[in-house]
């Protein structure tokens, strides 16, 4: 199936816009995995184990993996959870941005050495930037476009000549140009609901990653009532400390999946309103 095609399928059949973020911080590992080898790849893996059931997908973060040298844990657990669990998208959270042959290269590391079904990627250099991505037809391209920090405003406030901000001229840009094979999706913060009602309202039925709850103090019930496509999906809203820190102690499974259970429930809720 193409990452779109496992994305519908996901949000029907686990009832679920939750998309579980994967960022193994070593500090916050549960106390019977401290300082074990292969510590990060056990903790992920029991992790999406206890959480398949109730998410539309798993987003590791490539930066929690690489600063600890653990890209053969991260591409092991790609390995299985493509084996485990086949329905599950796997969005790799690279937000990578360069051009020509280096873009080629990350391409191919996330479609190919890690075999993600999607990607997130920057938009700052343009098209070429992105291309070697869109590529591989069968695979996402999650294009930055309002991001849930503060300091996103910097940049994507700015106007266009017309007085369009920069961040609804990428999302037009997005759907109208660059989305030719029906395999991109964009990244909204959920910390900004009255910018993904915008957004939405611009490109249509495309998939959001949506970033911000949890932790983050993004509003569920305005996410989702921005951001729901006619469908009533349209969102992975992620969601990552809040469900793999939920403790440190010898129940760490069970509350890891109690929080995405909850997390889970809410949203449909939300959605149901």
């Amino acid at each position: 199936m193409t990452f779109i095609e496992k994305l519908n399928r996901a949000w029907t059949d686990n009832q679920s816009m939750l998309m579980v973020g994967l960022d193994p911080d070593p500090a916050r590992l549960p106390l019977e995995l401290a300082d074990k080898p292969g510590a990060i790849y056990e903790f992920c893996k029991a992790i999406v184990d206890v959480t398949a059931d109730y998410t539309c997908g798993i987003k590791p973060q490539i930066a929690y993996f690489a600063a600890q040298g653990a890209e053969d844990q991260l591409q092991d657990l790609c390995d299985y959870i493509r084996s485990r669990y086949p329905q599950l998208p796997i969005v790799l959270d690279a937000k990578r941005g360069d051009v020509g042959s280096t873009a080629e290269q990350y391409a191919r590391e996330a479609f190919e050495r890690y075999r993600a079904d999607a990607v997130t990627v920057s938009p700052y250099m343009g098209f070429d930037s992105v291309e070697p991505y869109l590529e591989y037809t069968d695979k996402g391209v999650i294009v930055l476009c309002r991001t849930s920090n503060p300091g996103g405003s910097d940049l994507q406030f700015m106007e266009m000549a017309d007085g369009t901000p920069l961040y609804l001229h990428v999302a037009s840009l997005v759907a109208e140009k660059w989305n030719k094979n029906g395999q991109c999706a964009l990244v909204v913060g959920a910390t900004f609901p009255d910018e993904i009602g915008k957004v939405r309202a611009r490109i249509g039925d495309m998939p959001l990653l949506v970033p911000g709850i949890g932790a983050q103090g993004g509003d569920i019930v305005a996410t989702v009532a921005a951001g729901m496509d006619s469908q009533g999906n349209g969102m992975m809203i992620n969601s990552s400390r809040a469900i793999l820190y939920a403790s440190r102690g010898s129940d760490w499974r069970d509350a890891a999946q109690a929080a995405a259970i909850a997390t889970r429930n809410a949203i449909n809720d939300a959605r149901d309103k």
